[in-house]
């Protein structure tokens, strides 16, 4: 599939649900507008919205704190400030935190589902650094506490599409990633980035089976990761990322299949050649290095025409039709003008 500049403007899906920039100049008018839609606080759970907590109702909060109990005890708070990035909010109902924190992907800790939550809880997440090398000036082992600390956290709402054919929305915090790029300085050399995820088999008990060569990686090129919806991401629902969320920080890459988004990171190498990935060693026909979401490149075991939103099950639920690039096209698309997407899938 040929992208072609018309198509980045003709989104008519998208344009009702992104939010607009005048709704975003008044918080009020944002959360009473969610609130209308059955979203509470607590799946918002942003600093920047907090001045409009007394428009909630209790009954709102109480549900919001029920749901959190449901996967375990309430983790630290990590709240960000409104984000002017294009894109950084979307108006659907966000998935509820109870679905997002236990149905997940996180082979390190199990292939099921469910297994992750089970699971997670023998993570270590401090203390943590994360080892920043290759074809930059200044390389640098930078510790949790600094990353936490290298500019202000901003919430963002992404919608988050699965390469099986889920979906959810999910309030993410964090920064963009091109934040850290700046203070490392890459080379004129540098062309992709890798991103190395903890594979420690003390603490991860899946790490070692067959399943995927470990540790494992995942690389964007360099012009993607330095996309301001390229998130560097510490928390979810105004807390610390959950274990099996992928603590204490990943990446979040909202255009691209979540598998892109590497969890758990401690190594991120500046290189000029395209990195191995995970999926792609497992599987090169089914998990091509870009994996943007496309509808119209089908899987090669399923169609990815459509999405089944998690929490929207039901008998008479309908799937949703999965928009061109996650719903980030406007956004995203001219990164890959007169590419062809079928081959570079």
């Amino acid at each position: 599939m040929l992208i072609k500049s018309s198509q980045m403007l003709e989104q008519d899906a998208l344009s009702k649900e992104v939010t607009s920039r005048d709704i975003f100049q008044n918080r009020r008018a944002l959360l009473k507008g969610l609130t209308g839609t059955g979203l509470s606080y607590g799946a918002v759970g942003s600093l920047g919205w907090m001045s409009a907590l007394g428009s909630l109702s209790s009954n709102s909060i109480a549900q919001s704190t029920q749901s959190a109990s449901t996967v375990g005890s309430k983790l630290a708070p990590l709240l960000g400030s409104h984000s002017s990035v294009s894109g950084a909010y979307v108006m659907e109902k966000p998935t509820s935190v109870g679905d997002a924190s236990s149905y997940n992907n996180y082979y390190e800790f199990g292939t099921d589902k469910g297994d992750p939550v089970k699971n997670a809880h023998t993570l270590k997440t401090t203390p943590w650094s994360v080892q920043i090398e290759g074809l930059v000036k200044k390389p640098m082992k930078i510790s949790l506490e600094d990353l936490l600390k290298l500019r202000p956290m901003e919430d963002r709402i992404y919608r988050m599409r699965c390469v099986e054919g889920w979906s959810m929305v999910i309030p993410w915090v964090g920064y963009s990633f091109s934040d850290l790029v700046s203070k490392v300085e890459p080379l004129g050399s540098a062309k992709f980035v890798e991103f190395v995820s903890l594979a420690d088999p003390k603490t991860m008990p899946f790490v070692g089976s067959s399943i995927l060569d470990w540790p494992y990686t995942e690389g964007l090129r360099l012009d993607e990761a330095m996309h301001p919806l390229t998130l560097l991401t510490f928390g979810m629902y105004g807390e610390v990322l959950p274990n099996q969320s992928g603590a204490p920080v990943r990446l979040v890459v909202p255009w691209k299949y979540g598998f892109k988004s590497a969890k758990s990171i401690v190594k991120i190498r500046f290189v000029e050649k395209m990195p191995s990935t995970a999926w792609n060693k497992a599987a090169a026909n089914e998990y091509g290095f870009y994996s943007n979401v496309n509808p119209g490149v089908d899987h090669p075991r399923w169609s990815q025409a459509t999405e089944r939103r998690i929490g929207e099950d039901g008998l008479f639920a309908k799937k949703r039709k999965t928009l061109m690039f996650n719903g980030y096209e406007s956004q995203v698309g001219q990164l890959y003008a007169g590419m062809d997407l079928q081959k570079n899938f």
